[in-house]
């Protein structure tokens, strides 16, 4: 009786014993996995796994979508060739080009506020500016992003080796963008050199 006795208490502790672990078994597992998650993804190499990079550069909004350039109106002659090479140098640039042919182009000019003796064969509206004659695309898009207190810019006349004038022979002269301000002022805003470089002018009244 006492061997049956003993027997039975050794088979309890056992059993006891048993039911113990297994019940602290989902804890070290739950232990485990919490630790696992608090530790960053690492490489071989002791860096951030490329995985780990791309989704904390996409939460923290690394790489934004560029804003898109506003559409340019164009108003020329139906005939000038030089105009709709200008055209092609803006979409080249990624403007959008919608354009307008006219006969008389007079009254737009006067519209927008092209000074007397500042015109050229064609004038563009753009973000609240014009655009006379064979502006570079790099120069309005100055333009766009100081948004300075004027009406627009000019090139007077067609300048060989400006954008739409570019001669077979490469012949270039020097010339300068001008700021056309509110007040019908100008001053300059860029300089074309002959080795095709421009340097942007520095302007008061941002």
């Amino acid at each position: 009786m006492k061997h049956t006795t003993l027997n039975l208490a050794i088979l309890t502790l056992g059993l006891l014993t048993v039911l113990t672990a297994c019940a602290r078994t989902p804890q070290a597992t739950d232990g485990a996995t919490a630790s696992a998650e608090a530790t960053p993804v690492t490489t071989a190499a002791g860096g951030t796994a490329p995985a780990a990079i791309a989704a904390n550069e996409a939460d923290a909004g690394v790489s934004q979508p560029t804003p898109a350039l506003p559409r340019v109106l164009v108003h020329k002659s139906a005939s000038c060739g030089c105009c709709g090479l200008w055209v092609e140098h803006m979409q080249a640039a990624g403007f959008e080009v919608e354009v307008r042919n006219a006969d008389n182009l007079n009254p737009i000019k006067e519209r927008v506020g092209v000074p007397l003796g500042k015109g050229s064969c064609h004038t563009a509206e753009v973000g609240g500016y014009f655009i006379e004659g064979h502006v570079p695309a790099d120069d309005v898009k100055r333009l766009l992003a100081e948004r300075p207190d004027a009406k627009g810019l000019v090139v007077p006349g067609m300048p060989a080796g400006s954008p739409g004038m570019e001669l077979p022979d490469g012949r270039t002269q020097p010339y300068t963008v001008e700021l056309v301000r509110d007040d019908g002022s100008t001053s300059e805003f860029a300089r074309h050199q002959q080795e095709g470089e421009s340097q942007p002018a520095t302007h008061e009244g941002h």
